[in-house]
C-alpha cells in the first residue's frame, strides 16, 4: 500500500510540475530579445514606463550598455538625430551605430569607453 500511495504523490508532484512549466516564458531567446526591444522603443510610452524605473543618472546606461548622452534608445531627440543622419536599424529600432545585435564589435568599442573611465568591464547590458 505504502509503494502505491508513493506512486500517487510521486505523479501529482509530477503533473502538478509539467501543467505550472518552469516560470520561463514558452518563447525562446531571440523573441524574448525582440519582445525587450519592442516594449522599449525610442519615445513610446511603455519605454517611457520601463526606463523611469531605471537610473539615468549616472555616465553609463546599464539598460544598453552606451553612454547616457549617448543612447539612443533611451532619448527620443537622439533617437531623431541618429534616424535622421541615417545611423538607425530598422530591424531593431535603434542607432546602427549601437546595434549590438548586427554589430557585436561595436559593443566591444562601446565596452573599451567604459573601461577607460573606470578601469574595470562594464556590466552587460540588461537589453540587447
Amino acid at each position: 500500500m505504502k509503494l502505491v500511495s508513493t506512486f500517487f504523490l510521486l505523479a501529482s508532484l509530477t503533473m502538478t510540475l509539467f501543467v505550472s512549466g518552469c516560470g520561463k516564458p514558452s518563447a525562446g531567446p531571440k523573441s524574448q530579445a525582440k519582445t525587450d526591444v519592442a516594449d522599449h522603443k525610442a519615445g513610446d510610452s511603455s519605454s517611457a514606463k520601463a526606463t523611469a524605473k531605471l537610473d539615468h543618472s549616472g555616465w553609463w546606461c546599464k539598460e544598453h550598455g552606451v553612454p547616457e548622452g549617448e543612447c539612443g534608445q533611451c532619448s527620443s531627440k537622439l533617437a531623431k538625430q541618429f534616424q535622421k543622419d541615417g545611423d538607425w536599424c530598422k530591424e531593431h529600432d535603434r542607432p546602427d551605430s549601437q546595434c549590438f545585435i548586427c554589430h557585436p564589435e561595436k559593443e566591444a568599442m562601446f565596452a573599451a569607453k567604459y573601461e577607460a573611465k573606470y578601469g574595470k568591464k562594464p556590466p552587460k547590458p540588461l537589453i540587447n
